[in-house]
């Protein structure tokens, strides 16, 4: 019994919260201002992935343009694109964004 308990924590140990992502067309956009997130202070990159939204590692909020102009900022609109990347850790660590025009 002794044994199956040390091997059942090392099992638990061993998994870590990580998957491989990689989505034709997730919807992305600021974590605060459209998809209420609240864990971090500001405005930052955001991406929903099987509806469970998620901050984002690797890209910046204003690295796709003014995040609150009016027409195509993230803090304004929800945008689509492609993405792929791990979810780890109860954030997003993405390879690629490419949104849609």
């Amino acid at each position: 019994m002794k044994k199956l308990i040390v091997l059942s924590l090392l099992i638990l140990a061993s998994c870590k919260t990580k998957m491989k992502v990689e989505v034709a067309e997730a919807e992305i956009s600021c974590g605060q201002c459209q998809f209420d997130l609240d864990s971090e202070d500001g405005c930052s990159l955001a991406v929903k992935v099987l509806d469970k939204a998620y901050f984002v590692d690797g890209f910046d909020i204003d690295d796709f343009g003014d995040a609150h102009d009016k027409h195509t900022g993230f803090c304004e609109v929800i945008r689509t694109g492609k993405i792929a990347g791990t979810i780890e850790d109860g954030s997003f660590k993405a390879d690629l964004i490419e949104l849609k025009k």
